[in-house]
This record gives structure tokens, C-alpha cells and sequence, in this order.
């Protein structure tokens, strides 16, 4: 504050000018500054302190936030189903349930993949259910759906496609796939088609006209033989006939989509000897694709799906959903020598990884 004195008018002429008191304006001017650095003060304090409970909070909130992370990391990773278990825990597995010649004799009257009961759909909703209380149910709209009216769905699919034990609806139906759908397997398929047909080769070597060598299954046909050598069936691991193909079996391991802990997963070697002809039948289910990479493809050899005939091809795989009425035949001649395919199942491509995940734990075997 600047003092101007003023020039004094001539009514003022006769009182002497006086300055404001020193001590008045200091005294003034102390307290209103003291009020100031008072309120600074507060306000800096009351900052300080809401910044740090905001602090406080946050902190609070994050390691909240870590501890249900690093729970649910272990919850999951101790009680989640794999997609694809090894080959250890398979073939101990596999022994604990009764393995017989090479394939899987179902031994329990509960089996949902052998069983065509009244109760098969609460078996399965329960499944579900123990499935959702230990995950979750996000993702599992449309097996829900399915579950819920799987007797309509059976019951009234057309006479093409009938699967018979699980149908999942709204996914895309086609009797043939192209190889684009499960690329990455079918492309690391046919890359090791030597070293599958290899092993085929030193276990047929085992057959004569006498018996029928030990991990072999011969199917019913109306003509001719169909011959099985499975490493996997009904999600099973064949634990002795996984020995003799170690390289074959290892080669499932590495497959992004096959389904390996899944009642509806089988990987084997099949056999059809000139003249044979399959009966036209229907697969289980419309979750899966079934390929076949041919290891040894004669002439006037067909697997008609659908209605619809291919042929096989040598180091080819072929991709067709057998819930589609389908049968297979080899019409030539004895000297041709059989026909040979190695047969994997893989999930469809429209299944969601979440999906995939609750049908392996509704489908688990022996579930």
C-alpha cells in the first residue's frame, strides 16, 4: 500500500497534516497475513491428508485386486480339466479303468457315451451345473440350449445327420470340412506321414490268416474285415498299444485341436481289406471332425458322407463330420492290398475354447 499525501484544502489549512499510525498499519497488516498463512496452511493439510487416504484406499484396492488374482490362478490351475492330459497320466488311467486287447471296454452302465437312457439328459445338466459352480456359466449359453432340448433336437434332425448321443445347436453343417478349418493339425499331419505310416507298417506285420494280434479290434461289417489299432479311444489312452507307437502318440500331444480327455475323442489306425463295405451309421455327436490322413489308398476305395463320395489320397488328410449318415467301402481287387487311414478326432472349429473346456469336463470319461 503506497501513502500520497494530499494538498490541503483551505478549510484544512488550520489543522496540521498527520501521518496513519506505524504501529496501527503493521498491527493491520500482521493479522491479516497471519489469517492468510492459517488458511494456506489448512488447506495444505486438509490436501495432504485426503490425498493420503485416497492413497490408502487405492492400495487397499490393489491388493485386494493381487490376492483374488493369484487365487484364482491357483484354483484354476490346480482343479481346470487340460485339454490334453500326458502320456503318463493317460496310460495309468487307462490301466485303472480296464483296458482289453488294445481298446476300451466300457464297464459302467453310467457311461453317457454308451448309454440311450431317459435320465442321459439330467445326467448331463448336472454335469453342467457342477461344471458352472466350479467356473463359471459364461460361454455356456449354447450347450445349455442343447442340453435343455436335446430329445427335440435328436428325435426330429433330418434322416442326413443324426447324431446319437449329443447334438450342440447352431453349429454350421457341412459333410466335408476344408483342410483351412483345423490347418495347423492337418498341416503337421501330413508332414509326419512317413513316421505314422512306419509304425503301421512294422504292426502289420504281426497279421496272419491264424489270430488276430493283440491290440487289434476286428468291427462288425456286413462283407469283408475292418481292422482298429487305437492309441486313444473314447478319450482314453490304449496304454500298451501307445508303446509300440510312441512317435505316433507323441505326435497327438502336439496337436492344437484333437480331443484327447473327451469320451468322443479316438485316435487310431483303421484297417479295410478288399471287398469290405461299413454299414451306414451315424457318429455320436456334432462337436467334433473326424480326419483321416490316408496312409495307403488302392483304387475303387470311397467314403461317401452325406451322400456325398471322396476318395482318399496318400499323405492327404480328409476332414468329414460323421454325424452325418456315413458309411465306407473298398471294392478292389485282393492284390491291391487294404486300405489304410490314421484317424483322429478334432474339435469343430465353431466350438468355443470355453465350450471345449465345460465339454470335456461333461464328457469326461468314466463322468
Amino acid at each position: 500500500m503506497v501513502w500520497v499525501p494530499l494538498s490541503p484544502t483551505s478549510s484544512d489549512r488550520r489543522a496540521p497534516l498527520r501521518a496513519p499510525s506505524t504501529t496501527t498499519m503493521s498491527l493491520e497488516w500482521l493479522t491479516d497475513w497471519s489469517w492468510s498463512l492459517d488458511g494456506l496452511r489448512d488447506f495444505i493439510a486438509t490436501g495432504i491428508q485426503s490425498f493420503r487416504d485416497c492413497d490408502a484406499t487405492a492400495l487397499v484396492a490393489v491388493a485386494c485386486l493381487l490376492v483374488l488374482f493369484v487365487w484364482y490362478c491357483y484354483h484354476v490351475g490346480r482343479e481346470q480339466p487340460r485339454a490334453y492330459a500326458t502320456v503318463n497320466a493317460l496310460m495309468q488311467s487307462a490301466e485303472a479303468n480296464g483296458v482289453q486287447n488294445g481298446f476300451v471296454y466300457c464297464q459302467s452302465p453310467e457311461c453317457v457315451r454308451c448309454s440311450h437312457h431317459d435320465g442321459l439328459n439330467q445326467k448331463l445338466y448336472h454335469n453342467l451345473q457342477e461344471y458352472a459352480k466350479r467356473y463359471s456359466w459364461s460361454g455356456m449359453g449354447r450347450i445349455h440350449k442343447g442340453i435343455r432340448e436335446q430329445g427335440r433336437y435328436l428325435n426330429s434332425r433330418p434322416s442326413i445327420q443324426k447324431p446319437e448321443v449329443f447334438f450342440l445347436p447352431d453349429l454350421p453343417t457341412t459333410p466335408y470340412f476344408s483342410r483351412d478349418a483345423q490347418k495347423h493339425d492337418v498341416e503337421l499331419l501330413e508332414r509326419n506321414f512317413q513316421t505314422i505310416l512306419c509304425e503301421f507298417e512294422t504292426l502289420y506285420k504281426a497279421f496272419s490268416n491264424c489270430s488276430l494280434p493283440q491290440g487289434w479290434k476286428m468291427n462288425s461289417t456286413p462283407s469283408g474285415e475292418w481292422f482298429t489299432f487305437y492309441l486313444v479311444n473314447q478319450g482314453m489312452c490304449v496304454p500298451r498299444n501307445c508303446r509300440r507307437c510312441p512317435r505316433t502318440y507323441r505326435l497327438l500331444g502336439s496337436l492344437r485341436t484333437c480331443i484327447g480327455n473327451n469320451v468322443f475323442g479316438n485316435a487310431c489306425i483303421s484297417v479295410l481289406s478288399p471287398g469290405t463295405v461299413i454299414a451306414e451309421h451315424y457318429g455320436p455327436t456334432n462337436i467334433r471332425i473326424r480326419c483321416h490322413l490316408g496312409l495307403k489308398t488302392p483304387s475303387n476305395c470311397e467314403l461317401v458322407v452325406g451322400g456325398e463320395p471322396q476318395c482318399w489320397a496318400e499323405g492327404r488328410c480328409l476332414l468329414f463330420d460323421d454325424s452325418f449318415l456315413h458309411t465306407a467301402f473298398h471294392e478292389g481287387a485282393p492284390e491291391e492290398g487294404p486300405r489304410v487311414v490314421f484317424m483322429v478326432d478334432l474339435w469343430h472349429p465353431n466350438v468355443a475354447a470355453a465350450e471345449r473346456q465345460a465339454l470335456d469336463f461333461i464328457f469326461a470319461p468314466g463322468r
